[in-house]
């Protein structure tokens, strides 16, 4: 039974839409060699899309460069674009080839080689197999893996994609901390009032600066180093401002202080400020006796920065979206 399951090929009718494009763009072409080249591209991969948007696939034709009449002159080229996984390069051949012809230029930058036989009434096409990588020239086609290999394959693609995404999505969006959400007294997880982060400090000591600043909103959060920094912490406090004359505008004052009723900060303690591209924009560092540390900056609505803390070899940061 399992043998029977196997989607070894698939044939199917060439679209007449397909076919009259195949054939005005290789008409433009100078030479009847590159026109026939031209012809049996297009009609491959325009063949190649119609199976793949059957199978649930996301294609981009006009991405691709097949799909352009100045690369489809300058190349040897049947690649077609699958959304968010890249560069499917589907090969044609006539009748029974023993041989699929893959050109230098095209034997890299692709996800994997489908072979689309087209028959010679150029009424329809057979895929007949799939390979992830091709380094000769003539490639046999006897060497080809069935079909279901290639939904399998882009399966696995589109899965490790998601989840690059949602690991990349897991820095970017879950984990920041909203700050134009702070004035509306919606705080995220693990930011709370000063004075219960920072227990050994009279709250008035962190408001004398702000006394002039309107609509101001301040949070603390612990940054414990963990195990390996023998359970050194210290605490976070981010000080969010309006401009009073742009509203758009925010002051952010970053501080750092002691925590567990240590008088200075831990030697060499790191502090950095991370724009959008992650390069770092401030920093400071603790020296033996330092009680705070404080980076003062502006942003606008909008506006993504991170605080990297960084304890000999081991760093926490916070994402924050203003």
């Amino acid at each position: 039974m399992s043998e029977m399951a196997t989607i070894s090929t698939f044939t199917g009718p060439i679209s007449t839409v397909a076919r009259r494009l195949a054939e005005k763009w290789s008409r433009q072409q100078a030479t009847p060699e590159k026109s026939q080249q031209v012809l049996l591209n297009t009609l491959s991969v325009s063949f190649m899309n119609f199976y793949l948007e059957c199978m649930g696939f996301e294609t981009d034709l006009e991405g691709s460069d097949s799909w352009n009449p100045v690369q489809q002159t300058l190349m040897d080229v049947a690649d077609l674009l699958i959304k968010n996984l890249g560069k499917l390069e589907c090969r044609p051949v006539l009748g029974k080839a023993e041989y699929v012809y893959v050109p230098p230029e095209v034997q890299s930058n692709r996800i994997g080689y489908i072979v689309v036989e087209i028959s010679e009434s150029l009424q329809s096409a057979k895929l007949l197999g799939f390979v992830k990588e091709i380094s000769i020239d003539n490639f046999p086609i006897n060497q080809l893996q069935p079909l279901e290999n290639l939904l399998d394959y882009l399966e696995s693609l589109e899965l490790q994609t998601t989840k690059d995404k949602s690991q990349n999505l897991g820095l970017s969006s879950q984990n920041v901390v909203k700050l134009k959400r702070w004035f509306e007294n919606i705080f995220d997880s693990g930011w709370s009032t000063i004075e219960s982060i920072l227990l050994a400090e009279p709250a008035w000591q962190f408001r004398s600066a702000e006394e002039g600043l309107k609509q101001s909103v301040e949070r603390a959060k612990l940054i414990d180093f963990g195990i390996k920094a023998n359970r050194v912490a210290v605490g976070i406090v981010v000080k969010v401002s309006h401009d009073e004359s742009d509203l758009d505008e925010m002051k952010i004052i970053v501080e750092l202080h002691p925590t567990n009723g240590q008088e200075y900060l831990p030697s060499f303690l790191h502090i950095m400020i991370l724009d959008e591209e992650e390069i770092a924009v401030m920093e400071a560092q603790a020296k033996n006796n330092n009680k705070k540390i404080d980076l003062e900056f502006n942003a606008s609505i909008g506006d993504k920065f991170s605080v990297k803390i960084a304890l000999e070899d081991i760093s926490v940061v916070e994402n924050f979206v203003v």
